[in-house]
């Protein structure tokens, strides 16, 4: 369980980023972080792993405090948090295979690593982990050669290495199409719920919120003032989370849309599970 208590944060030049939040996450959902540009989303989501230092308040995860982890403790406890991120964050000149298994390295030791020589458990875990997110057959790929979309499938895939407890996520679509957003959000919400994690994402798009997420918190001058189901997202809440706009498309579209869903037989329910190979196809890497 994530609980964020008063977490506020000031930076050098007297902004004040996030002003007393408090955040509870219990349940393994998908939860959209929106408000507009400033209003905290980014700062809050760094925050809780710390690569950005909050100025004062709590940040428990399963009652261990982040915020006060030494560096060599905060280095250990972020394999179990995965971050996502809005420029993908690869090693451009290395394969999708090497920089999905960059997702070990803090479970290898600085040789593994060094020599690329990962166990095999690992390897078997990566080639899995790209079929889920349809980048079967890229492993030898360089990740400079790749789409946006299949950058940011790769970072997915990175990120769910670590087997973490809590995923976070920031801006993923930002840089993407329309309906490649759409592609990657629907990936990210069901693999969260595939592996029961919990997911924080912070989101510009208001309608791929109301679309994918099961529970939305609004940002505004860095506090919280809207925390609830989607399906309470009104006009107003966007009002009072945004200010003073139409919202009347906004909530028609996502309306229009679950209706489609609810027509076809679709719910936001957890997805089968895939079935899983047991062999790998190719050696990318060599297990000791």
């Amino acid at each position: 369980m994530l609980e964020v208590t008063d977490l506020v944060k000031v930076y050098p030049t007297g902004t004040r980023a996030l002003n007393g939040v408090s955040l509870t996450v219990d349940e393994p959902k998908v939860i959209a972080i929106i408000g507009p540009s400033g209003a905290g989303k980014s700062t809050l989501i760094r925050c809780i792993n710390r690569l950005v230092e909050p100025t004062s308040g709590k940040i428990l995860l399963d009652g261990v405090d982040i915020a006060s982890l030494g560096r060599r403790e905060l280095r250990k406890f972020r394999r179990r948090l995965g971050m996502i991120f809005q420029e993908y964050n690869l090693v451009e000149r290395l394969t999708v295979m090497e920089n999905v298994l960059s997702g070990r390295l803090g479970y290898v030791s600085f040789w593994q690593a060094y020599r690329r020589r990962y166990p095999p458990d690992d390897i078997r875990m990566a080639f899995q982990l790209l079929d889920r997110v349809g980048l079967s057959g890229y492993e030898n790929t360089r990740a400079d050669a790749l789409s946006g979309g299949q950058r940011q499938r790769v970072g997915i895939a990175r990120a769910l290495m670590q087997q973490p407890d809590l995923l976070l996520v920031d801006e993923p679509t930002a840089s993407l199409d329309p309906k490649t957003s759409r592609q990657i959000m629907r990936l990210l919400v069901e693999l969260a719920h595939e592996r029961g994690t919990p997911a924080l994402v912070n989101i510009h798009d208001v309608g791929l919120a109301q679309s994918f997420t099961d529970r939305v918190v609004g940002l505004a001058d860095g506090r919280i003032v809207f925390d609830g189901p989607v399906d309470r997202v009104t006009a107003q809440v966007l009002t009072d989370i945004y200010g003073e706009e139409d919202w009347s498309t906004t909530i028609r579209e996502v309306e229009d849309e679950e209706e489609e869903r609810e027509e076809a037989g679709v719910s936001r329910s957890k997805p089968p599970a895939r079935e899983k190979k047991d062999e790998v196809t190719l050696g990318v890497a060599e297990g000791e």
